[in-house]
Protein backbone atom coordinates (compact mmCIF):
# COMPACT_ATOMS: atom_id res chain seq x y z
CA UNK A 1 0.00 0.00 0.00
CA UNK A 2 1.58 3.60 -0.95
CA UNK A 3 1.35 5.63 1.95
CA UNK A 4 2.23 9.42 2.40
CA UNK A 5 5.20 11.18 2.02
CA UNK A 6 6.41 13.34 5.44
CA UNK A 7 7.29 15.88 2.46
CA UNK A 8 3.34 15.59 1.15
CA UNK A 9 1.96 15.56 5.13
CA UNK A 10 3.70 18.58 6.12
CA UNK A 11 2.73 20.69 2.61
CA UNK A 12 -0.95 19.47 3.69
CA UNK A 13 -0.48 20.89 7.34
CA UNK A 14 1.42 24.18 6.18
CA UNK A 15 -1.31 24.80 3.43
CA UNK A 16 -4.25 24.09 5.65
CA UNK A 17 -2.94 26.12 8.48
CA UNK A 18 -2.59 29.25 6.08
CA UNK A 19 -5.83 28.64 4.42
CA UNK A 20 -7.50 28.95 8.12
CA UNK A 21 -5.14 32.02 8.56
CA UNK A 22 -5.97 33.48 5.51
CA UNK A 23 -10.24 32.56 6.06
CA UNK A 24 -9.62 33.73 9.85
CA UNK A 25 -10.60 30.77 11.78
CA UNK A 26 -10.34 29.94 15.14
CA UNK A 27 -6.62 28.50 16.04
CA UNK A 28 -6.86 24.96 14.38
CA UNK A 29 -4.92 21.09 15.21
CA UNK A 30 -4.00 19.67 12.05
CA UNK A 31 -2.77 15.64 11.96
CA UNK A 32 -1.79 13.88 8.97
CA UNK A 33 -1.57 10.01 9.33
CA UNK A 34 -0.39 7.46 6.99
CA UNK A 35 -2.68 4.32 5.42
CA UNK A 36 -2.00 2.26 8.21
CA UNK A 37 -2.97 4.98 11.22
CA UNK A 38 0.25 6.67 11.99
CA UNK A 39 0.98 9.54 12.38
CA UNK A 40 3.18 11.48 9.95
CA UNK A 41 2.71 15.26 10.61
CA UNK A 42 1.02 17.31 13.41
CA UNK A 43 0.61 20.94 14.11
CA UNK A 44 -1.35 22.88 16.73
CA UNK A 45 -1.88 26.62 16.46
CA UNK A 46 -0.78 29.08 19.51
CA UNK A 47 -4.30 28.81 21.63
CA UNK A 48 -6.15 25.57 20.46
CA UNK A 49 -7.68 23.72 22.86
CA UNK A 50 -6.21 21.19 24.82
CA UNK A 51 -8.45 18.47 23.29
CA UNK A 52 -8.15 19.55 19.88
CA UNK A 53 -5.12 16.56 18.50
CA UNK A 54 -6.91 13.93 20.20
CA UNK A 55 -10.00 15.25 17.97
CA UNK A 56 -8.17 15.82 15.22
CA UNK A 57 -6.20 12.71 15.31
CA UNK A 58 -9.94 10.45 15.72
CA UNK A 59 -11.28 12.77 12.74
CA UNK A 60 -8.51 11.46 10.38
CA UNK A 61 -8.48 7.69 12.00
CA UNK A 62 -12.01 7.25 11.61
CA UNK A 63 -11.97 8.20 8.22
CA UNK A 64 -9.58 5.70 7.67
CA UNK A 65 -11.39 2.79 9.41
CA UNK A 66 -14.24 3.50 7.16
CA UNK A 67 -12.39 4.36 4.07
CA UNK A 68 -14.36 7.07 3.31
CA UNK A 69 -14.56 11.19 5.18
CA UNK A 70 -15.73 11.81 8.13
CA UNK A 71 -18.67 13.77 6.72
CA UNK A 72 -19.95 10.96 5.85
CA UNK A 73 -19.24 9.34 9.04
CA UNK A 74 -21.56 11.82 10.37
CA UNK A 75 -24.41 10.87 7.39
CA UNK A 76 -24.44 7.62 8.67
CA UNK A 77 -24.29 8.23 12.38
CA UNK A 78 -27.38 10.54 11.49
CA UNK A 79 -28.82 7.23 10.01
CA UNK A 80 -27.72 4.59 11.96
CA UNK A 81 -26.30 5.94 15.50
CA UNK A 82 -26.59 2.92 17.18
CA UNK A 83 -23.92 1.20 15.00
CA UNK A 84 -21.86 3.65 15.34
CA UNK A 85 -21.62 3.88 18.57
CA UNK A 86 -20.98 0.67 18.73
CA UNK A 87 -17.77 0.88 16.52
CA UNK A 88 -16.57 3.96 18.19
CA UNK A 89 -16.56 1.63 21.13
CA UNK A 90 -14.50 -1.18 19.51
CA UNK A 91 -12.25 1.64 18.17
CA UNK A 92 -11.65 2.83 21.44
CA UNK A 93 -12.83 6.34 20.73
CA UNK A 94 -10.56 7.20 18.17
CA UNK A 95 -13.25 8.22 15.58
CA UNK A 96 -15.11 11.60 15.23
CA UNK A 97 -18.30 11.34 13.27
CA UNK A 98 -18.41 14.74 12.45
CA UNK A 99 -16.83 17.12 9.43
CA UNK A 100 -13.38 17.78 9.22
CA UNK A 101 -11.27 14.08 8.42
CA UNK A 102 -10.56 14.12 4.54
CA UNK A 103 -8.96 10.76 2.88
CA UNK A 104 -6.24 11.62 1.42
CA UNK A 105 -5.55 9.48 -2.12
CA UNK A 106 -3.28 9.59 -4.97
CA UNK A 107 -4.20 10.12 -8.83
CA UNK A 108 -4.79 6.35 -9.00
CA UNK A 109 -7.89 6.98 -6.00
CA UNK A 110 -5.23 4.76 -4.21
CA UNK A 111 -5.73 5.60 -0.52
CA UNK A 112 -2.12 7.43 1.07
CA UNK A 113 -3.26 8.62 4.37
CA UNK A 114 -6.16 11.07 6.17
CA UNK A 115 -6.29 14.51 7.55
CA UNK A 116 -8.26 15.39 10.73
CA UNK A 117 -8.40 19.24 11.53
CA UNK A 118 -10.17 20.80 14.64
CA UNK A 119 -10.69 23.99 16.22
CA UNK A 120 -13.10 25.53 14.18
CA UNK A 121 -16.75 24.46 13.12
CA UNK A 122 -16.84 21.17 11.34
CA UNK A 123 -17.31 22.44 7.98
CA UNK A 124 -14.29 24.72 8.44
CA UNK A 125 -11.93 22.52 9.64
CA UNK A 126 -13.16 20.35 6.73
CA UNK A 127 -12.33 23.40 4.34
CA UNK A 128 -8.81 24.07 5.29
CA UNK A 129 -8.35 20.58 4.93
CA UNK A 130 -9.16 19.99 1.29
CA UNK A 131 -7.02 23.55 0.76
CA UNK A 132 -4.16 21.70 2.39
CA UNK A 133 -4.39 18.32 0.54
CA UNK A 134 -5.29 20.67 -2.94
CA UNK A 135 -2.00 22.40 -1.97
CA UNK A 136 0.31 19.29 -2.13
CA UNK A 137 -1.54 17.85 -5.48
CA UNK A 138 -3.34 14.57 -3.99
CA UNK A 139 -6.79 13.98 -4.17
CA UNK A 140 -9.36 14.46 -1.31
CA UNK A 141 -12.48 12.19 0.12
CA UNK A 142 -14.75 13.73 2.37
CA UNK A 143 -17.13 11.70 2.48
CA UNK A 144 -19.97 13.46 1.15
Amino acid sequence: MPNISLTQASMIVDAALKAARDANMEPLTVVVLDGGGHIVAAKREDESGILRFEIAFAKAFGSLGFGFGSRGLAARAAKAPAFITAVGSIAEGRMAPVPGGVIIRDANKKVLGAVGISGDTGDNDEAAALAGITAAGLNADTGA
